[in-house]
């Protein structure tokens, strides 16, 4: 049976279909549930709380569900690698943070994902800023005063923090650099244990995130010194900054941040991009937003990945500082 002959026009409109397909396939996007990975347990957490919020805000625009999917572990490494594996349809998200994105490819010897090659970076959500309490029993209540009672005191203040490479271990590590000062570090699993310790004293500073102990700060059982940001936190309005008590450079938090695994759709990280802003921007939205402690981000894509690559640069030399490293 002779082998049939195709013409030219044929196979250009074959070509010009298979183009097309693509494109066709997107249009109707989404068209069934989405997820969103949050590569920390549930349970109501600063990161928990907030992606659970985003998802509720993003059902309405998408018309689907997204639901969120907890895959903590390995300071967040064991969910942002299934999110790198997962397969690049615009159905799966990864909703991560400073620590597993730029954190942990200087601090872990070997990673089972690389933040910047294997995402796409849709949105930059917001910060939460860390916050220097300390207990009520040391004799200061400035950060000046904090300076000048570590150097009368060399390895004198233990600080806790939720582990090595934490935000709360990297910015008492900032904190040393920036005033040549030595204390010492107590990593404990959660930081709820530690900031019990600090009440009762058997720590006597921590470097912790304001939504964390907001309540604590409130009800007078921590002092708080300063916040670790360039303007003050709503949830404690009367609590200076590191910038007004002169260090301006001593700015710390956690961030978070919206990517899709490499290869998704462009109009598919476009859209996203579009609906996650006008959700930042909406006061309802952004009232439950920064209730839950968000300082409020947003931007294009490229602002996203021009931020995550000076981060992982500046985390690097802090991790360097710090002496630290996860085999």
């Amino acid at each position: 049976m002779p082998t049939p002959i195709i013409s030219r026009r044929a196979l250009l409109a074959l070509a010009a279909a298979l183009i097309a397909a693509p494109a066709a396939a997107q249009t109707d996007w989404p068209n069934r549930p989405l997820r969103m990975i949050v590569p920390a347990p549930g349970g109501g957490g600063t990161a928990d709380t907030i992606a659970r919020i985003l998802a509720q805000e993003l059902e309405r625009p998408l018309g689907h569900r997204v639901v969120v999917e907890n895959r903590g572990g390995a300071n967040g490494n064991i969910g942002a690698a299934e999110a790198a594996r997962s397969t690049p349809d615009g159905y799966t998200f990864l909703y991560s943070w400073a620590g597993t994105l730029a954190t942990n490819i200087s601090l872990y010897r070997t990673l089972p994902f690389h933040p910047q090659g294997d995402f796409e970076p849709i949105v930059f959500i917001g910060t939460v800023p860390n916050i220097l309490v300390v207990n009520k029993d040391l004799p200061i209540t400035s950060l000046k005063e904090f300076e000048e009672y570590a150097k009368r005191n060399p390895g004198a203040i233990n600080f806790g923090s939720t582990g090595n490479g934490s935000s709360m271990h990297l910015a008492a590590e900032m904190f040393k650099a920036r005033t040549n000062t030595d204390m010492t570090h107590v990593p404990y699993q959660a930081p709820s244990v530690a900031t019990n310790d600090l009440i009762a004293g058997r720590i006597q500073a921590m470097f912790q995130l304001v939504v964390g102990i907001q309540g604590q700060v409130r009800g007078d059982l921590v002092r708080p010194i300063a916040v670790l940001a360039e303007n003050r936190a709503p949830q404690l309005p009367d609590v200076p900054t590191t910038a007004e008590q002169g260090m301006p450079g001593l700015v710390f938090g956690t961030w978070f941040g919206l990517l899709a695994p490499k290869g998704t759709p462009t109009p598919v990280i476009a859209r996203m991009n579009r609906e996650m802003n006008a959700i930042l921007a909406d006061e309802g939205a952004k009232a439950r937003l920064i209730q839950a402690g968000l300082a409020v981000g947003g931007g294009t894509p490229e602002q996203f990945a021009a931020f995550l690559d000076s981060e992982i640069k500046s985390h690097a030399e802090l991790v360097r500082a710090a002496g630290v490293r996860i085999d």
